[in-house]
């Protein structure tokens, strides 16, 4: 595949691979946006890191375990549900915040726009109205992009970042403070703006961080922010409040709490429980209630009334009472339903198509320069977007009769059926007395009230201008996604999804003759096709959907279309946010792997060439393995080369007093073997800890029992072993790979603070003369422990020794050389892990695994070499 072309290796799935040559190694591709072809894609980049949701099981941590008791454990689950409950609050308080300023800033605009037009129609001043609005626009536009400048990992809609965080990754600076404000206050602007673009999408990565740093009590970004709170130092309890923060963005954008769950669920958690799906929902239900108690106190001053659950509402639903004929659908119309989410897919297939040209352009002609460039791209696309939305509004709008009471839909909030309501919704630009402009009313509306009218006013849209307006709305969103502006796409699909739909129940109205038609219930259903097409979400968007119209009837065609949209766009291309995800090489894990990656096993994935360090070392070793190396973990182990060759025995090796076949035991050596004509040399200064060991074990007598022997070394502490030495460039291969007894892993920060801490002692010492640091001065830095190359570690005799055996994790998850790839990665994705060793049968450690081994792009160059071999 490494020679397919053209717009199928933009579009089609199939071809995530084309363009990965067989002459270079995935090791060799490693940095974002490095491709071959100018339409290769990017391959997932080596330095992301995953998140540590497996425990470390240690000694600090077995002290803490050793305190607790049942009544402290309900203590702390009692804090945890609080800190829920507050991160669902404050996300509502952050939707309520932004709702308001948007309706400010956007009604501000209008009315001075809206004046101004209607005076100058008169006189023929008309340009001086375009200006006015682009003023506005291009002032907002600016002020967003400039937060972008301050915090780039603002821009978009956050999506793709959370769900990665949520999936297991490390994102820098995705959850900060600063990420926060600029994203908050920057799709402020940018909606008030008049750019194509919703407040929804950032809702859900702002709820992400409000969850993620509330429960810390402190800030990097505000230093003097801290408090004593001693709970949630970990990975774990981040990712879990995460998944709470997120949900219940989706809560306050959609008013739809369980669909916030099944969102947090569905788009990437990879650990879930019980207990968690009941704190997500009830965050999630805080922040509806939160935004909804305010928002209706607000707007309507009928405190506690609970009349708007979310920032987006799509009204209710309902035929008239006088038209005892309507009905919202009938089983005739599943069948237009299907064709409409096949239409849905295809449009958002080539949407996502269309977006991922301009995202690649942007890479390589924009991001690359000077970051003005940026703000002026924002600029221009907030330039021709005024001026297409002034210039259709005006010319390409049709005059339509000003509908009746009984026209409009029973809207319960939004749409009253009352003279004044419908005229501050419609825009008579250059339009007769009782007519009104088509067109201008749904440029010169807020998006969220566009949709409304397309739901819920039956009649007043020509075909022509659904037509035309489908056509411009869905090209400059596609342009506009993408920008360095905080921009969400859920409005902006439900929006051109739905003039899509509308067109069709006019088409099905006035050409075919179905006068059973409920054009209502069509639009939604092309909001829902198109929006599928676009993000390929089926049960929570299903879900927040009917959460949103609050009619349950709506289930069935809604599910149907998703689907049949999911579909036919993944027979295409991927969903919008895998696409750039991909594009900011992030090593996504799926659900699953596909079926014939278990034609490969864990000793064909894993990396074999391991830099470890010993039980007991000197610091000037842990200094330069550091300094030297980017790996976040390190084996702790110790050598048995000398015990290999006293138990061989014939064909059979002994270990623990069970016999295994040497043939069926693999050794680092042998791996290496195998791979050798495939892989480079690896200089001596990248193993630097590889050295012989000074204390060799004694050979226990012959005829002692077995039993005894280990109940005497069960608390024998780890041999003492100093390696001063990096090895020589003349060592075999056997002598560079040779066997190594797994004892644990220990993690690049954990070293760092030991080091930080003076952890160590001397060589006329014991090693219990070491200090020993609690579980909470190991967690006092985190979440960002210092950088080895920023420490300065001139007070540390370099002669000391450092002993990590109390640190490390002397438990983790193992696999065995012979597992099938599908099991390594169940239980790598399932159990939240970040490193997997790889230990054979004799407890050697062989290699090790990580997220990026298990990358599809990386299983894929592996299988085609696997193929070669055979």
């Amino acid at each position: 595949m490494a020679g397919c072309r053209g717009s199928l290796c933009c579009c089609c799935r199939w071809c995530c691979c084309c363009g990965e040559r067989e002459t270079r190694t995935p090791e060799e591709l490693t940095i974002l946006g490095e491709t071959q072809e100018e339409e290769d894609e990017i391959l997932p980049r080596k330095d992301y890191e995953s998140l540590d949701y497996d425990r470390c099981i240690n000694d600090p941590y077995l002290e803490v375990l050793e305190t607790m008791d049942n009544k402290k454990g309900r203590r702390y689950e009692a804090v945890k549900w609080m800190v829920v409950f507050a991160i669902g609050v404050c996300t509502g308080l952050v939707g309520l915040f932004v709702d308001f300023f948007v309706r400010l800033f956007t009604q501000l605009k209008f009315g001075v726009v809206q004046a101004s037009v209607e005076e100058c129609s008169q006189k023929g001043c008309l340009a001086l109205s375009l200006l006015e609005l682009l003023g506005f626009n291009l002032t907002f536009a600016f002020l967003a992009s400039l937060l972008v400048l301050i915090e780039p990992v603002a821009a978009g809609s956050g999506i793709p970042e959370i769900k990665c965080y949520l999936n297991g990754v490390k994102v820098p600076g995705i959850v900060r403070l600063r990420t926060l404000l600029c994203k908050v206050f920057g799709v402020l602007f940018s909606v008030a703006g008049g750019l194509f673009v919703g407040k929804e999408g950032p809702m859900i990565h702002s709820g992400a961080v409000v969850g993620a740093g509330l429960p810390q009590f402190q800030s990097i970004s505000l230093r003097k922010i801290q408090f004593n709170f001693p709970y949630f130092r970990s990975d774990r309890d981040k990712r879990d409040f995460v998944s709470a923060g997120a949900a219940a963005g989706v809560a306050a954008a959609f008013g739809a709490p369980i669909g916030g769950t099944l969102f947090s669920l569905e788009e990437g958690s990879s650990f879930w429980n019980q207990g968690l799906t009941w704190k997500v929902l009830f965050c999630s239900m805080s922040a509806t209630f939160t935004l909804n108690f305010f928002r209706s106190g607000i707007q309507f001053g009928s405190w506690g009334s609970f009349q708007l659950p979310g920032l987006l509402n799509f009204g209710e639903f309902k035929c008239s009472d006088s038209d005892k004929k309507c009905h919202l659908w009938t089983a005739m119309d599943l069948g237009f339903f299907v064709v409409m989410g096949v239409i849905g897919g295809l449009l958002g297939a080539t949407f996502n198509c269309l977006n991922k040209r301009l995202a690649k352009y942007r890479m390589r002609n924009v991001h690359p320069k000077p970051k003005l460039v940026r703000v002026l791209e924002s600029l221009l696309v907030s330039l021709v977007t005024t001026v297409v939305v002034f210039v259709a509004s005006m010319v390409l709008g049709e005059c339509r009769q000003i509908p009746s009471s009984s026209q409009i839909g029973n809207d319960s909030f939004q749409l009253q059926v009352t003279s004044e309501d419908v005229n501050s919704s419609i825009k008579t630009f250059f339009c007769p007395n009782e007519t009104y402009n088509d067109m201008a009313t749904l440029f010169f509306n807020p998006q969220e009230s566009a949709i409304l009218q397309l739901f819920h006013q039956d009649g007043t849209f020509s075909p022509i201008t659904l037509a035309l307006f489908f056509v411009l709305y869905f090209s400059l969103a596609c342009w506009t996604y993408g920008i360095s502006v905080p921009s969400g796409l859920f409005v902006p699909s439900l929006l051109c999804g739905a003039a899509f739909g509308r067109l069709v129940a006019n088409v099905l109205k006035s050409y075919i003759g179905l006068g059973h038609v409920y054009s209502g219930t069509f639009a939604l259903i092309g909001a829902a096709a198109f929006l599928g097409g676009v993000v390929r979400m089926t049960i929570s968007l299903t879900v927040i959907l009917i959460e949103s119209t609050n009619e349950i009837t709506y289930g069935l065609p809604i599910m149907i279309t998703l689907m049949v949209a999911k579909w036919t766009g993944d027979f295409f291309s991927k969903g919008i946010y895998d696409i750039h995800v991909g594009l900011r090489g992030v090593p996504l894990l799926e659900w699953e792997t596909e079926v014939e990656m278990d034609k490969l096993r864990a000793s064909d994935i894993m990396e074999p060439n391991l830099t470890y360090v010993y039980p007991h070392t000197r610091i000037q070793s842990l200094v330069s393995i550091l300094r030297t190396t980017v790996h976040h973990a390190f084996p702790v182990v110790t050598e048995n080369r000398g015990n290999e060759k006293e138990f061989m025995k014939g064909n059979q090796l002994i270990s623990n007093n069970i016999k295994f076949k040497k043939s069926s035991i693999l050794t680092r050596a042998g791996e290496q073997r195998r791979r050798s004509q495939s892989m480079k040399s690896y200089p001596s200064s990248e193993l630097r800890n590889m050295c012989d060991e000074h204390v060799t074990s004694e050979e226990p007598a012959e005829k002692e029992d077995l039993l005894q022997q280990m109940l005497e070394r069960r608390y024998t502490p780890y041999p003492n072993l100093y390696p001063d030495q990096s090895p020589s460039e003349d060592w075999t291969m056997e002598e560079r790979f040779r066997p190594l007894t797994f004892h644990g892993l220990i993690l690049r920060s954990q070293l760092v603070t030991l080091l930080v801490r003076g952890v160590c002692y001397s060589e006329s010492q014991s090693s219990a003369s070491q200090p020993r640091l609690s579980y909470a001065e190991m967690a006092e830095d985190y979440p960002r422990y210092p950088d080895i190359h920023d420490l300065d570690l001139t007070l540390l005799n370099p002669r000391m020794i450092v002993d990590v055996t109390p640190y490390m994790n002397p438990s983790p998850f193992t696999v065995s050389p012979n597992t099938h790839v599908s099991q390594v990665f169940n239980l790598f994705r399932t159990m939240g892990l970040r490193h997997l060793p790889v230990v054979n049968a004799v407890g050697e450690i062989v290699g090790i695994i990580t997220r990026h081994n298990l990358t599809d792009e990386f299983l894929q160059a592996r299988l085609r070499q696997h193929y070669q071999t055979m």
